[in-house]
């Protein structure tokens, strides 16, 4: 590893929060590091996700060298290592410039494993749900009075976490298949796969590759393994049963496994035990059970000490007091009697199903954005049986409309174009005293905005009446 960081110039590719992340990373120990990005410079800092900021100026006094709007292919070829961003598909010109060159490509987080060896990890992937996940067995980690963060795509780039001095004991690493897709050393002390449905086939030639990348959450599984994993997926089920390792499961449909919602008496069973009251959870929606179930599967299966009575209690006590995520059915206002909702994490079709299932009023529903190659007829059943009108906008407007008029399922639906405070001003005048307003795109956010954060930023500030 240090052979490869010393042998000549480090090409970081994506100046992103992990790009940024990793090139400090590789600095740090010592190599030269050539950083660059398709975009433009950045005009402001760029938050690490740790409370502090690291503008990208700051790159330059630690020695690397930095490009902006394009990258020097011939000087990317010459390096003894290729860093990629999980934003940079695999064949961008960079890397097809590097693999030419026989140059190891690697991800962020695949650099960071390096230099986290003492590090417990609990990894989660799949489809939904694992960002809920992941900040949840952060949370309850910690109270069970663990020193745990939560860090990958989440938010915060595992980089960022391997340049603290000295870096927490537990880690709750968040993996998309992007960043899957190049890490090779993951040998985490508790996998975790929430889910698998079709994704990101705007990135994949279909759904068989996407899937082949979310394998590779058991690229290391020995006898010594640990999985959790969804009893009630059939796809994750198909793709767990040849993977070695001891298998924990969970269920909310009360199959017999380790972790069930017990729905006659509206509880959640750990282990075989009643753990706590489902109302007892300040959670929204069906989805959130199988979170919950998860998270606290993971970190009972964790570490011995997490299975005890008083360990138990303290699992109890923390999901009493989590919060949720931003972004993802996050009840932002509640004005004149009508509920905005923020889902703008839903970047897929499966995700906005998920949400839209979980509306108790009427609701008048936001979808749109940048269009990833699924079909969005799937989606018709759950906004006739909900919607009191379906607001759709951006690039991916004319797909949408044409895919749930393709579904012969009546779906009442307008299209806007790419204003988003038309849109908001529309739903505005189309929801009643008891409705609801939500925001759940099932697309991704890069034709209108910087990212979903952005989007439920500025959703957030419109819901709230603040231009």
């Amino acid at each position: 590893m240090r052979e490869l960081l010393a042998a000549g110039e480090v090409a970081v590719i994506g100046l992103a929060r992990s790009g940024l992340a990793a090139a400090r990373l590789a600095a740090r120990e010592g190599a030269r590091v050539y950083a660059s990005d398709s975009g433009p410079r950045p005009s402001n800092s760029v938050a690490t996700g740790r409370g502090a900021a690291a503008a990208p100026d700051a790159l330059a006094v630690l020695g690397i060298t930095e490009q902006y709007g394009g990258h020097d292919l011939e000087r990317i070829a010459k390096a003894s290592l290729a860093i990629v961003s999980p934003g940079v598909p695999p064949d961008a010109a960079p890397v097809v410039a590097a693999r030419g060159a026989g140059i190891p490509v690697v991800s962020e987080v695949e650099l960071a494993l390096w230099f986290l060896g003492k590090a417990r990890l609990i990894a989660v992937t799949g489809t939904n749900g694992k960002s809920t996940v992941t900040a949840l067995i952060a949370h309850l980690l910690r109270s069970l009075g663990a020193d745990a963060t939560a860090a990958g795509n989440i938010g915060v780039a595992l980089s960022e976490i391997a340049l603290m001095p000295v870096p927490p004991v537990w880690i709750a690493l968040e993996m998309s298949s992007f960043q899957l897709h190049d890490t090779s050393s993951l040998r985490p002390a508790v996998g975790v796969l929430t889910n698998l449905s079709p994704d990101h086939l705007d990135r994949y030639a279909g759904t068989d590759d996407y899937y082949a990348d979310k394998d590779r959450l058991f690229v290391n599984a020995d006898a010594a393994s640990i999985w959790v994993t969804n009893a009630d997926d059939v796809e994750v089920t198909r793709r767990a049963a040849r993977v070695r390792g001891e298998h924990r499961r969970f269920s909310v449909r009360g199959l017999g496994v380790d972790a069930t919602f017990d729905e006659a008496h509206e509880a959640i069973t750990l282990l075989g035990e009643r753990l706590m009251p489902r109302a007892d959870i300040p959670l929204f929606g069906q989805h959130n059970v199988a979170n919950v179930l998860a998270a606290t599967l993971a970190v009972a299966s964790a570490d011995p000490a997490f299975t005890t009575g008083s360990a138990r209690d303290g699992l109890a006590r923390g999901l009493r007091s989590f919060e949720g995520l931003p972004n993802r059915l996050e009840v932002v206002a509640d004005s004149e009697g009508v509920l905005w909702i923020n889902d703008s994490k839903a970047t897929n079709v499966a995700s906005a199903r998920v949400a839209i299932d979980a509306m108790t009023r009427p609701t008048v529903i936001l979808m749109g954005g940048k269009h990833k190659g699924e079909s969005y007829t799937s989606l018709a059943a759950s906004l006739a049986n909900r919607a009191r009108l379906v607001i759709v906008f951006g690039e991916a407007a004319a797909q949408i409309e044409a895919d749930l008029a393709a579904s012969g399922t009546h779906v009442p639906l307008e299209r806007l174009g790419s204003s988003f405070e038309e849109v908001i001003a529309r739903a505005r005048t189309a929801a009643a005293r008891g409705d609801a307003v939500l925001l759940s795109p099932a697309c991704s956010s890069f034709d209108m905005f910087r990212n979903y954060e952005d989007r439920g930023d500025i959703f957030r500030r419109l819901a709230r009446g603040v231009a």
